[in-house]
């Protein structure tokens, strides 16, 4: 799950990151009144959960209040990527002496948490590791320890930030690496922490924009970041997909597919490549699915336009065949569709399953291969 910019700094904030003391607004009168509160020059940011904001015209300096009550008006009419500008965030305007990438991922090989700091701040930090790797210091986060001071020091010196800003760099990794790992989190960024004048007094370290993804797996810890999900993230299917407890992702291709298991549903949708199809969705209902949820997921597939074939790759362990064979049979006495269906059930009850599936006249496959080989060449 995502959250928003104005959101994902709100949760630095409690750990200690420095940032600015931005106002969120829905309508242009109120990007108004947050402008005259915060004071001018000011910063209208489109809040959505994608990139290129800026190069959508989705992010625009004001100087004055009639400014600012225009250019938010045009941003909130925008649609970014395809998904609607709803929220502006007003942030006042820094002046920017210097832009920093820090953050924080899981790294599978090492298993750890790990965090990344640039020099080259904002920029995607994509594109540095394809074009200067070099440039990117890579610190695990060993998990009973946390980032000690050290550490800390050692990614300053690296990126090569002047002594000055060492103890604010410190407070603000510190409390990255709190709130990634308190809050579940896959990803936590920063980019750019910028080194910011302050009228009247010393540069110092701010982050002026944050990410945060949170582990869908651990959202139920955290009742009050999952109440933060934005519905125009996922689709309607997808959305659907969650309430009923069923992993499922969009895809482009025309061939639907029901497995049971996350590695079975990848190689389901390797094979189907290899054969020269193309996948409609990943749709894992798990083990031990019953013909509800088998139902419920098969809804969610002949939903989509783009299906011209619905694939199930079963494999009976803990889930039974004949309990897949009836929530596929219920299902399409609820919904009448004309898409050619191909199972492949085998493991527990297969026998029974595929004595279900034929006297409903859908079609079974004996293999893995085969099963895909009939579902690509009805998809053509």
């Amino acid at each position: 799950m995502k959250l928003h910019e104005y959101q994902s700094k709100q949760l630095f904030g409690r750990y200690g990151v420095a940032v600015p003391q931005g106002i969120v607004a829905d309508t242009p009168e109120a990007a108004r009144a947050a402008a005259g509160k915060i004071g001018l020059p000011v910063v209208i940011k489109s809040q959505v959960l994608v990139g290129g904001r800026g190069k959508a015209g989705g992010v625009k300096v004001a100087r004055t209040l009639d400014e600012v009550e225009s250019k938010a008006r045009d941003i909130l009419n925008l649609t970014i990527k395809g998904l609607p500008v709803r929220k502006v965030l007003i942030d006042p305007a820094a002046d920017i002496k210097n832009e920093i990438y820090l953050g924080i991922v899981i790294d599978r090989t090492s298993r750890r948490a790990t965090m990344m700091a640039s020099a080259a701040g904002g920029m995607d930090i994509e594109e540095v590791a394809a074009k200067t790797p070099e440039k990117i210091v890579r610190v695990p986060i060993d998990p009973f320890v946390g980032l000690p001071d050290y550490l800390a020091r050692d990614i300053a010196a690296h990126i090569n930030l002047p002594r000055e800003h060492w103890a604010g760099f410190m407070t603000i990794a510190k409390g990255l690496a709190s709130a990634f790992a308190a809050s579940d989190a896959s990803l936590a960024e920063i980019n750019p922490l910028a080194v910011v004048g302050q009228a009247g007094g010393p540069d110092r370290l701010m982050a002026l924009d944050g990410k945060i993804v949170i582990d869908d797996n651990a959202i139920f810890r955290h009742p009050d970041l999952a109440e933060m999900r934005d519905p125009d993230e996922e689709s309607g299917a997808e959305k659907q997909a969650r309430e009923a407890g069923l992993n499922f992702i969009s895809l482009d291709g025309n061939i639907g597919c029901m497995v049971n298991g996350a590695g079975l549903a990848m190689a389901t949708m390797d094979i189907i490549n290899f054969y020269g199809g193309s996948a409609a969705n990943f749709l894992d209902v798990a083990g031990g699915a019953r013909a509800d949820k088998v139902a419920s997921a098969l809804r969610i597939i002949l939903a989509d336009p783009k299906v011209k074939v619905v694939l199930f790759n079963i494999f009976g362990g803990i889930t039974r065949g004949d309990e897949v064979a009836r929530g596929i049979v219920g299902a399409l006495q609820e919904v009448q569709t004309d898409v050619a269906l191909v199972a492949r059930i085998i493991g527990t009850n297969q026998e029974e399953g595929n004595r279900i599936l034929a006297e409903a006249h859908i079609a079974t496959a004996p293999s893995f291969a085969e099963a895909v080989q009939v579902a690509v060449k009805m998809a053509k």
